[in-house]
């Protein structure tokens, strides 16, 4: 058995075990790392858990320094001590020059290399506010991870992680939207809503296997397409691309596995009706 092969394996269970926590209750880092390690062979993830640490002692540190308010510091100082550590002090980055690099959707590769997409360095910032005890979330926001730091008494700013950390107002929030969503998008509440954790492990995933697939690599699409049905075990949506994705590799009795779960799952309407026929049409070819 190759070392990526056990790598594989020993993250899935630590991975699993994980997740039987419940949304909420699992380190969010510790998670993306065991991600990670299911696409790195031969690493010592110990090595990427103190460097977190050293990011989680960095930010005390100029918490301390700046000296912010030890129960409620303001949503801006938060932005501000995030920030200076995670982009000046550890200098990361986001990946400008190549966006579609596989390793800039590894947290792994994202330490190594000191850059990375906005969810992978979202994380980061999502855990080093949470270390000092900071009330921080994902944002439901397409394109673009963002997230959005809260002090006790209600206010709030959005940063963005790929850009060194900026605070980012309404317009700059518009006119980001603009850019990734189109020039007729407007802002409305819906983007401002948090996401769970869970959820953006599976955005960071999702990353990783749409560019598996512009590369051909159909297999290891597949195979990360089961660690986000590992993060989210109850998704008809997973299950019908999983389904599609066994089709498209030839692999009919997996593909009518998979697409059966589907029709259990989904709600009415002319897509299960769809996969309806797909799958009266594989137990054909099947049987």
């Amino acid at each position: 058995m190759s070392p990526k092969k056990i790598s594989s394996i020993s993250s899935d269970a630590s991975l699993a075990d994980l997740l039987t926590r419940g949304d909420g209750a699992f380190d969010l880092a510790e998670a993306a790392l065991l991600l990670a390690a299911r696409d790195t062979s031969a690493t010592d993830i110990n090595a990427y858990r103190t460097h977190l640490k050293s990011l989680y002692d960095a930010a005390q540190s100029c918490a301390e320094e700046l000296g912010l308010d030890e129960i409620n510091p303001t949503p801006h100082e938060m932005a501000d001590v995030l920030s200076t550590v995670i982009s000046s002090t550890f200098r990361y980055h986001g990946d400008e020059d190549n966006h579609d690099d596989l390793d800039n959707a590894n947290l792994m590769r994202a330490i190594d290399r000191r850059k990375g997409l906005p969810v992978t360095l979202g994380i980061l910032y999502i855990a080093t506010a949470r270390s000092q005890g900071w009330n921080v979330a994902g944002l439901n926001f397409p394109g673009h991870f963002l997230i959005r730091l809260e002090s006790l008494d209600g206010n709030r700013v959005i940063l963005d992680p790929f850009h060194d950390g900026h605070v980012l107002d309404a317009p700059a929030l518009r006119d980001l939207l603009k850019v990734v969503a189109g020039p007729a998008e407007e802002l409305e509440s819906r983007h401002y809503k948090t996401v769970s954790d869970r959820d953006i492990l599976v955005r960071l995933q999702n990353n990783v296997k749409t560019r598996r697939l512009d590369l051909g690599q159909m297999e290891d699409a597949l195979d990360t397409l089961k660690t986000m049905q590992l993060l989210l075990p109850d998704s008809a949506a997973l299950c019908r691309e999983a389904g599609l994705l066994h089709l498209r590799l030839g692999q009919l009795t997996e593909a009518l596995t998979a697409l059966e779960e589907y029709l259990t799952r989904a709600p009415t309407g002319p897509e299960r009706s769809r996969i309806d026929t797909v799958v009266n049409d594989l137990k054909q070819r099947i049987h």
